[in-house]
């Protein structure tokens, strides 16, 4: 069940991630190049190189969540900056181009 909202921080991971990882491998991306607790209830957002594979990470209670949506065809536009909205999220998701 897709249980994210408006109330989260989004951030978003600005380099290229390896759509291999998993939830050991992206909490270490949290750690040691965003420098933040993955923890903390922040969703963190992931893309490949071709901008087709997203991964969310998302810690609720009793562990973690792993959202991933790859695309049939195009890529998922991104925001310029780290940190997102709910709505900047929702239409990168839908596939919609960022305000």
């Amino acid at each position: 069940m897709f249980s994210l909202h408006a109330d989260y921080q989004y951030f978003l991971y600005q380099g290229i991630c390896d759509m291999r990882k998993s939830f050991d491998g992206l909490c270490g991306l949290v750690l040691g190049e965003l420098g933040r607790e993955p923890t903390d209830g922040s969703v963190y957002v992931f893309l490949n190189r071709r901008r087709t594979h997203l991964k969310l990470l998302h810690w609720e209670a009793g562990g973690f969540v792993l959202y991933y949506k790859r695309l049939e065809k195009g890529c998922f536009s991104l925001p310029n900056k780290a940190r997102i909205s709910w709505l900047e999220l929702s239409l990168m998701v839908e596939g919609n181009k960022i305000l």
